[in-house]
């Protein structure tokens, strides 16, 4: 099986290469003392310390694990070559929304890969209902997008980088 590409910004790459050097170098140390200090309470069988911080290791490999996965199948955006011509990963679009009820309103985002995606901070995943509907949409092209209130139209009114 192919390995799946992981599209990102150079913005997100480096924040992919700075986690995995913090989980590399600061959590494995907390962590490594955090089990230090559990094994010298002594038996280990009802030791509810060291079994939070073994947790705690686990989900830091894991963690470092899928992050050396993400960067090693990284498929990195360049922006300079991309045009504004249809939305793409990379794109920041200014659309206006038309409600199952009737609302309009207006929203920026920025079309991210999976892994970089943030809605709270306009950063939405090429992989979401909305991404993919607005992918290799142009200015003034509408899409109807199955949101979890029901139909909503998204108008692109503008692309930039």
């Amino acid at each position: 099986m192919a390995e799946k590409q992981f599209f990102v910004t150079e913005e997100g790459l480096a924040a992919l290469e700075k986690e995995l050097d913090y989980l590399k170098t600061v959590r494995r140390r907390e962590v490594a003392d955090k089990i230090k200090v559990a094994l010298s309470f002594g038996d280990l069988s009802e030791n509810s310390e060291y079994d939070e911080a073994k947790n705690d290791q686990a989900m830091v490999e894991a963690r470092i694990a899928d992050v050396e996965v993400m960067l090693k199948s990284a498929v990195v955006i360049d922006e300079s070559t991309l045009n504004n011509e249809t939305v793409h990963i990379g794109s920041k679009v200014e659309v206006a929304i038309v409600s199952p009820t009737g609302k309009e309103s207006e929203r920026s985002f920025r079309i991210v890969g999976s892994n970089e995606a943030d809605p709270r901070n306009g950063k939405i995943s090429d992989e979401s209902a909305v991404g993919q509907a607005l992918i290799d949409c142009r200015v003034g092209q509408s899409v109807q997008v199955e949101t979890p209130s029901g139909v909503s139209t998204y108008t692109v009114i503008t692309i930039s980088r």
